[in-house]
């Protein structure tokens, strides 16, 4: 079991954190500086719009990152309308 912004979200062994959050219906979880939603793009740790943060350290590539029981995942948003 993981958190996302203090809501518990189940994974299965084996799952990226990206996976997990696709798994339970969340299509983005950063704001970009213009305003947009991100989450996977590339899928594969290329790009960077997958990026949240785990464990209080920022900008890890949820594409890439094996969830891990009680890990706790923070959505960012770098909007410039924050």
């Amino acid at each position: 079991m993981v958190t996302v912004d203090g809501t518990p979200v189940a994974g299965v062994h084996g799952q990226t954190l990206a996976t997990v959050l696709l798994a339970d219906g969340r299509s983005h979880w950063r704001t970009a500086p213009n305003g947009g939603p991100r989450g996977v793009f590339c899928g594969i740790g290329v790009c960077f719009d997958c990026v949240a943060t785990v464990n209080g350290v920022p900008d890890i590539r949820l594409c890439c990152r094996p969830a891990r029981d009680g890990d706790s995942v923070t959505t960012q948003n770098r909007s410039a309308a924050q």
